[in-house]
């Protein structure tokens, strides 16, 4: 099988059971999340914990999913395929990471610059990335359906990205610059 197709020379791409043009807001949502999930591996380059890579890897699995969600608006795959879900428990999940995480930091009295270790630093792109994610998400469900959870899911693990580039910036003795 070759990787290139030729099929999207004319400005198209496929979703799973119809076509659709590149600049389709389904298309630029999943495609935000596509450029996090290449962030956070870019991220888990640095990571030391095993827990923390466990994490993040299961956040990679997460969004990969919830790309598929985005490029199946009719859900026919979905109804098949167990791994395209993402269950509410999720949601829970990355709180307790938050809340675990964020014990053993310093109370946030000021904003931060983003910045600090590599790893902290790279935690940082990957929740901007995140935000403009969710941004796509939630532009696309202004006009066409899309699973609550979605955007609770992105709103939810932007918050754990920044506690955990803090965490990260913690563990690596580097100063938190307050703007």
């Amino acid at each position: 099988m070759k990787i290139y197709t030729k099929t999207g020379d004319d400005g198209s791409t496929g979703l799973i059971g119809r076509r659709t043009r590149k600049d389709d807001p389904r298309v630029s949502a999943y495609g935000e999340v596509d450029e996090l999930n290449a962030v956070l591996g870019l991220a888990l380059v640095d990571v030391t914990d095993p827990a923390r890579a466990a994490l993040l890897q299961g956040i990679q699995r997460d969004l990969f999913a919830l790309g598929a969600q985005l490029a199946d608006p009719e859900a026919r795959a979905r109804a098949v395929k167990d791994k395209m879900d993402i269950p509410a428990a999720r949601v829970e999940e990355l709180e307790q990471a938050i809340d675990g995480a964020e014990a053993a930091l310093p109370a946030l009295r000021a904003f931060i610059l983003p910045g600090g270790s590599r790893l902290g630093a790279t935690l940082h792109l990957a929740r901007t990335v995140c935000r403009r994610a969710e941004r796509a998400i939630v532009a696309l469900a202004a006009v066409e359906a899309v699973d609550t959870l979605l955007v609770v899911y992105v709103n939810r693990l932007s918050d754990l990205l920044f506690v955990l580039a803090r965490s990260e910036n913690h563990r690596a003795g580097r100063p938190e610059d307050l703007w």
